[in-house]
């Protein structure tokens, strides 16, 4: 099972390598939407690769700045999802 640091690591070299278009590198706790470091074609291929990666089926309501503003919020969003609740 993959854990919450791999996770993390993961989605964050993820977002630098494909999605980030920021010349500076994201961290863990970088604000991606409102810096503009991740545009929303951006954020529809993190939710891609959320699902694609680890199973986990993001609601289009849930793609909030709560639950997508940095990858820790990503990261708590897709563990509250595998232990079949969510954050709103």
């Amino acid at each position: 099972m993959t854990t919450t640091a791999d996770l993390d690591e993961r989605l964050v070299a993820f977002i630098n390598d494909e999605v980030s278009t920021s010349a500076d590198p994201v961290s863990a706790h970088t604000d991606l939407l409102l810096t503009g470091a991740v545009d929303s074609l951006g954020v529809v291929r993190i939710t891609q690769w959320l699902e694609d990666n680890y199973g986990t089926d993001v609601d289009p309501l849930e793609v909030t700045l709560e639950n997508f503003q940095t990858v820790e919020r990503m990261v708590a969003y897709v563990e509250s999802k595998r232990a079949g609740g969510h954050e709103e």
